[in-house]
């Protein structure tokens, strides 16, 4: 086949995604994997006061030897999508399984099993916090979803062979989970993350004036409130915001804060640095540039090995490329390997 038709069908190959791979890999068709998309029950997410069903959308990319070694057992990465989207959003955009394949292929990665769980809420984004308004995400993630895995699949099932990235909310939800949850990952890697710093008053600037936020902004106030200051005996949204009649209420902003990272990290020291490894990055045109560059200098005043970079980028355009180019082969270096 002439170099041109390739070429063309590698384009072809990855044309949902928002960059295209590097055009190197073209020139090698890889050995596929398959993917399939199951139903995970959530128990950590029974009886949730916002009624989102415990039984989630999970994609699980399964990699190109895994039909044909039947006694072959292999590392996991769990990826956490961003808020107001769907796990399908991620997978498509990411081009999982074109992505996974040609890292496999061109050695640049190894072979892994991949999980994206599906965390859109009525709020559209669960935060991956513990809240009976929303249910425990974070045991569904670190307990429910790692033990649905190791049961139904060939997994290595130790926390030495466990990974855990995410973006925007995912990332997120990648710190959180791995500052609390080190018995179950032993490799993180943070993309872009939100919500480092939650400080209620700069988020309703228009609190003031007592004009309540509305639209896709009151949306985002009402996942982060359903998250972070729940209110059983609130009753329809079973939340509290962090502004009444114009006026902050000093309690509940501060519920806010306290789920914010780069104010939890200092509690979890010996847990960061029971990792083998931590990665965190962030576009120099992202609007989390900022906090994301915080969390660097507190992971190092800490004394916590990491891995931070800057790259020029906005929040979204380059996570395509980055998850194949970075993020993979991060997992793949530090992860236990298939055996």
């Amino acid at each position: 086949m002439k170099l041109r038709n390739i070429v063309v069908a590698a384009l072809a190959a990855v044309s949902a995604a928002t960059l295209l791979l590097p055009q190197s890999r073209a020139q090698v068709e890889p050995k596929k994997g398959s993917w399939t998309k199951i139903k995970v029950h959530g128990k950590s997410l029974e009886g949730n006061l916002e009624g989102d069903s415990p039984d989630r959308d999970v994609f699980v990319y399964l990699p190109p030897s895994y039909a044909s070694s039947p006694n072959r057992r292999y590392p996991v990465v769990y990826f956490l999508h961003g808020y107001a989207a769907h796990a399908e959003t991620y997978w498509n955009s990411l081009s999982v399984p074109a992505a996974a394949d040609a890292d496999i292929a061109d050695k640049s990665s190894r072979e892994m099993i991949i999980v994206l769980p599906d965390a859109f809420t009525i709020y559209s984004g669960s935060m991956f916090s513990n809240s009976p308004t929303t249910g425990d995400w974070e045991a569904f993630i670190a307990d429910d979803l790692v033990g649905y895995i190791d049961g139904h699949y060939r997994t290595i099932a130790k926390r030495s062979a466990r990974g855990l990235a995410g973006h925007s909310m995912g990332g997120y939800g990648t710190m959180r989970i791995g500052m609390k949850h080190p018995e179950a990952f032993s490799v993180l890697y943070a993309m872009s993350s939100c919500c480092l710093m939650n400080d209620p008053q700069r988020l309703l600037p228009g609190a003031a004036a007592n004009r309540p936020p509305t639209g896709a902004l009151a949306n985002a106030l009402s996942a982060q409130a359903a998250a972070w200051a729940p209110d059983p005996q609130n009753p329809p949204k079973y939340f509290d915001l962090p502004t009444k009649d114009g006026a902050i209420q000093p309690l509940i902003a501060a519920k806010w804060t306290t789920n914010s990272p780069l104010v939890m990290v200092d509690q979890y020291v010996p847990n960061l640095k029971s990792y083998r490894a931590i990665a965190i990055d962030v576009g120099t045109q992202d609007p989390f540039l900022t906090t994301n560059t915080q969390l660097d200098q507190a992971l190092t005043r800490l004394g916590v090995s990491h891995k931070f970079e800057t790259y020029e980028g906005t929040h979204g355009n380059r996570i395509t490329e980055r998850f194949a180019s970075k993020v993979l082969p991060f997992f793949a270096g530090n992860l236990a390997p298939a055996k």
